[in-house]
């Protein structure tokens, strides 16, 4: 199948050329028609799948051939402002020769920023997208009007219901038209995601596509690895090398910045984004990523669903992830529009159970890679086993390779033992 089968209004067949687009996803390829069909949707597909591109394009179709005026015809909700802001962007590529009218509408802006998204919200940009909390706070002024709203969209449904925003989509439902045609899109689809389906949705059709493990293409292995030890392998995998953007995941606010100083240090091309930047730093530092003229990013989850970046050719989780859907985020986050990358995890002797529930879940043994010669060894293999055998994290405690003397990094052994 290819995009022309859609039979597309004629503006949104030229930005998806201009794009890059060429096949649609199995996402796409199920949704789009769904969703020019005018039915509701329920669709279950983990990130990295091309789903933006799966409800934009049918939007902008329907902007574009049904009759709409110029107030606000469709809201995206999204949990984060990077994803809202991710959405936004595609949607001005994609609308580029339909001149579709939207806005970001998100915290941690200006007074400036605020000024701006109000006067949008009055005047009616066509298409609002918007996180939670910040539509609230212009809901609450009173100057909203989502009276001729005919499409509202739930991006990463779960990921919201996580971070607690139920009660503040149920507000801003309650503000919105009872006639509409609702979208759903959700990474996993837990009793909580069903329960909202049933409130919101009428008569839905469904799509579940989430394969809960990453895309083929992504190379994984992992390293057993003390926390002393992992700035010197970043080093060792880093410099030198040809990899114009890489990404670092640490698990902590602290960690990302202990990082991020420490390569500094090292005179490596690296910036950190974290919750203590303000909007305009952290879209300044992905801008940069984006752009290439910054080649290491090091962040918390808070990107982990929300960057849209192509070119990333390696994406190194400094701990293991919290639970096996953040691995598979995190992973997701290279090997992006058919390319290939790689993802390594760096395993310290406490997180082999975690790995081991990570590995049980997505359904397939991750390599272990043999540390570079000049860092001495790691945790054992054997206890690893060990630990695969009996299911239980930390099972058989002593490591039988040889512990790095305590002359190391004292400040990431602070950091990973928080």
């Amino acid at each position: 199948m290819i995009f022309t089968d859609f039979n597309l209004a004629a503006p949104v067949m030229e930005g998806v050329e201009a794009m890059g687009y060429e096949k649609p996803s199995p996402i796409q390829e199920e949704a789009i028609p769904i969703i020019l069909g005018g039915h509701d949707l329920i669709a279950c597909a983990q990130t990295g799948t091309g789903k933006t591109a799966a409800f934009l394009l049918p939007l902008i179709h329907k902007l574009l051939t049904q009759d709409h005026d110029d107030t606000i015809q469709a809201l995206i909700i999204a949990p984060t402002r990077e994803l809202a802001i991710q959405i936004d962007q595609q949607l001005q590529g994609f609308s580029y020769f339909a001149n579709t009218s939207s806005i970001a509408v998100y915290g941690g802006g200006t007074g400036a920023g605020f000024d701006q998204e109000k006067k949008a919200l009055q005047q009616g940009a066509q298409v609002i997208v918007a996180t939670p909390g910040r539509l609230i706070s212009h809901l609450n002024l009173g100057y909203v009007d989502f009276s001729n709203l005919k499409y509202l969209i739930l991006d990463e449904a779960d990921r919201m219901l996580d971070m607690g925003f139920l009660p503040d989509i149920m507000k801003i439902l309650s503000n919105l038209p009872v006639k509409k045609q609702t979208l759903l899109f959700s990474a996993t689809m837990p009793d909580s995601i069903r329960k909202l389906t049933d409130r919101i949705l009428i008569a839905p059709k469904q799509i579940n596509l989430a394969v809960s493990k990453p895309a083929e293409n992504v190379l994984q292995a992992a390293y057993l690895v003390y926390d002393n030890q992992k700035i010197a392998l970043i080093e060792s995998l880093i410099d030198g090398k040809d990899l114009p953007l890489v990404l670092i995941f640490a698990s902590t606010k602290v960690g990302v910045k202990e990082v991020e100083s420490i390569l500094k240090r090292k005179k490596f091309n690296v910036s950190a984004i974290h919750s203590d930047l303000e909007q305009d730093q952290r879209a300044e530092v992905m801008n940069r990523f984006r752009s290439r003229n910054l080649q290491i990013l090091v962040a918390t989850d808070i990107v982990s669903r929300g960057i849209d970046v192509d070119d990333i050719s390696l994406v190194i989780n400094y701990n293991v992830p919290g639970d096996a859907e953040d691995y598979v985020h995190r992973v997701g986050r290279t090997a992006r529009a058919e390319k290939s990358g790689v993802a390594l995890t760096f395993i310290n002797e406490k997180e082999m159970g975690k790995f081991r529930r990570i590995e049980e879940f997505i359904g397939s043994p991750v390599r272990k890679l043999l540390l570079p010669v000049h860092l001495g060894e790691g945790p054992s293999l054997e206890n690893y086993e060990r630990n695969k055998s009996s299911h239980k994290p930390g099972r058989g405690g002593k490591s039988y390779g040889r512990k790095p003397s305590r002359g190391g990094n004292n400040s990431q052994r602070r950091n990973d033992s928080r």
